[in-house]
């Protein structure tokens, strides 16, 4: 066991734990946290995705012990109570299904906007690529970022 301190959605966390258990028992059993979400254990579905650092990964097999730099999770989005533009539009385009996925969608979208306010389709695509969704919101869900990118551009302007 080693004692580890994790900054998650900014404050700080210390747990007493394997550094090679994955960073997602973690965030959901020691800190309690309900996203993000166990899928399929492999990095194949993205519903563990989490940030760091801005950058998104996924928590189901990063050792807890290699989590350096700020956490980010899909509640950590939000400031002082207002949801992030990809989070209200998610909510405006109601592009979520059962919305199980949905933490790799929206951290995955997050990044890319950050890098990019008016990606083309193909990059969609590109970014989305390792995602799955099995209720098949995918139109909504690209719908949702488009209008998350605008809303952005038009902050920006």
């Amino acid at each position: 066991m080693a004692t580890i301190t994790l900054t998650v959605d900014g404050s700080e966390h210390t747990i007493d734990a394997d550094a090679a258990m994955p960073l997602l028992y973690a965030l959901r059993d020691d800190l309690g946290l309900n996203n993000p979400r166990f899928g399929c254990g492999l990095a194949q579905c993205g519903a563990c995705t989490v940030l760091i650092d801005g950058q998104p990964i996924r928590s189901c097999v990063t050792p807890v012990g290699a989590a350096q730099g700020a956490i980010t999770t899909l509640q950590g989005l939000a400031t002082d109570g207002e949801p992030h533009p990809v989070q209200q539009a998610f909510i405006d385009e109601q592009a979520a299904f059962c919305g199980y996925c949905i933490n790799g969608w929206i951290l995955y979208a997050v990044e890319l906007l950050e890098r990019n306010d008016n990606p083309s389709d193909a990059e969609l695509r590109q970014a989305f690529a390792g995602l799955k969704c099995r209720c098949g919101a995918h139109s909504a869900i690209l719908r949702a970022v488009k209008r998350a990118a605008g809303d952005i551009r038009s902050r920006r302007a």
